[in-house]
């Protein structure tokens, strides 16, 4: 069995916090949220490496990012300290297969922002109310074995308008007990490589012990996973299939300099 290469990175700001808020978030994921999802998610097909953003290189020294098939991401309150220069090389990264999953707050990342070209700005209140979320897309493999509708029985509301791409596949749309609505689980497609943008996840609501919301993670895991990589090269000039018949105006001409 070919296995899929998961690398769960999460900031681990929250759960080392020493304050009242910190210690609550600790007896929800004693290890930090991506050892607790590398656990709830591991399956004889996936190898999980989770990482955090106090560790060496950020968490993803090159060897590990090049043999990373799909890469969860969960940030908050430390955007800004992720370097731009691992910025650069996941996105490179992606554009040539690996898939990406960004989760909750993640919308703000550096990475989801550059991937999607948008602010990625959103409604939100912390009120701790019922989150109702809806499969819109049921034929969608991520939405595989998920009911048509459940419930979070506590969560922080994200709301439209959210900024994000047009281009995006809508899998989850969530309603708020107060009244608002959200685009929950979103695909897109860039070059090479597929991303999932899943908003369920706060780090003072046990979201992810929740099986539904584990299978979700698991479906978007498998769907993310690239079946090809095909490096960052310019792109070759093929034989065309049919003779070319039509006199070139340019053909005396030194072109080569306009495709440098």
């Amino acid at each position: 069995m070919k296995k899929i290469h998961v690398t769960i990175w999460n900031e681990y700001v929250h759960e080392q916090a020493q304050s009242p808020a910190g210690e609550y978030i600790r007896k929800i994921y004693p290890k930090g949220i991506h050892r607790y999802l590398a656990e709830a998610l591991a399956a004889d097909d996936l190898e999980i490496t989770p990482v955090s953003l106090d560790q060496p290189e950020q968490g993803l020294p090159d060897e590990l990012l090049n043999r990373t098939d799909v890469l969860l991401w969960w940030g908050h309150c430390a955007h800004a300290e992720v370097k731009d220069e691992l910025v650069d090389r996941i996105q490179k990264r992606i554009l040539a297969g690996m898939g990406l999953i960004v989760l909750h707050s993640g919308h703000l990342s550096k990475i989801f922002r550059r991937m999607t070209g948008t602010a990625c700005r959103l409604r939100w209140r912390e009120a701790g109310e019922k989150e109702r979320l809806w499969v819109v897309s049921p034929s969608h493999p991520i939405a595989l074995g998920i009911p048509e509708t459940f419930v979070i029985p506590n969560h922080e509301m994200y709301g439209e308008p959210f900024d994000i791409p047009q281009d995006g596949k809508i899998v989850f749309m969530s309603w708020f007990e107060g009244g608002n609505v959200f685009r929950s689980g979103v695909t897109f497609e860039r070059d090479r490589g597929r991303i999932f943008y899943f908003s369920p996840g706060h780090e003072t609501f046990p979201v992810y012990h929740d099986k539904v919301i584990q299978r979700i993670l698991g479906n978007a895991v498998r769907w993310a996973a690239p079946s090809e990589y095909v490096p960052d090269r310019i792109t070759p000039q093929p034989e065309p299939p049919e003779t070319i018949r039509t006199e070139n105006p340019l053909a005396k001409l030194d072109t080569s300099a306009l495709h440098r």
